[in-house]
């Protein structure tokens, strides 16, 4: 179980919006640990995750995997700053 603070850092959203997301149904409900904790599944986190749509990317983007290596990886120090 993730506590809020690990779910913040994860999702990178703040408390106000974990929570208003979950009560919209748009993000997973805390489940009671006790009388004063919750937390929430770390595989119903990590699947809210997954559905989401990558930041920057749209419909017509191609896959990250079919734009092929990266020209500046193959530079030398050098060259990257020509």
């Amino acid at each position: 179980m993730l506590r809020l603070p690990q779910v913040i850092a994860i999702t990178g959203l703040g408390r106000d919006s974990i929570y208003r997301l979950a009560a919209a149904g748009e993000f997973p409900r805390p489940r009671k640990l006790s009388q004063r904790a919750s937390g929430w599944r770390e595989d119903e986190i990590v699947s809210w995750l997954d559905s989401r749509p990558v930041a920057g990317a749209s419909r017509l983007d191609p896959p990250p995997s079919s734009i092929g290596p990266d020209p500046r990886a193959a530079r030398t120090p050098e060259q990257a700053y020509r």
